[in-house]
């Protein structure tokens, strides 16, 4: 897949595909597999990734997720470290 194709919402994505759009590793994306942080069905013994999933993942709503989840376990740490 060309990373600069549009990614089409009820287009089905091998891994690699999907990697090569997300920009991350093999391993990046199994360890995201396995959390379920990309939900994919197996297809012939291999995963295959809805585009929505893909898009869902780099939408700005995503992104504001990630950040208060960042933000929220920085001060656990903070506290953590100042009861020490």
């Amino acid at each position: 897949m060309n990373t600069m194709e549009e990614i089409q919402h009820n287009q089905l994505y091998t891994t690699e595909e999907a990697r090569n759009f997300l920009r991350i590793s093999e391993r990046t994306m199994k360890r995201w597999l396995k959390k379920g942080i990309i939900r994919a069905n197996k297809l012939g013994g291999r995963y295959r990734i809805l585009g929505s999933e893909l898009l869902e993942l780099v939408s700005p709503e995503m992104e504001r997720k990630a950040d208060g989840a960042y933000k929220r376990f920085k001060k656990r740490v903070r506290e953590k470290i100042a009861s020490w």
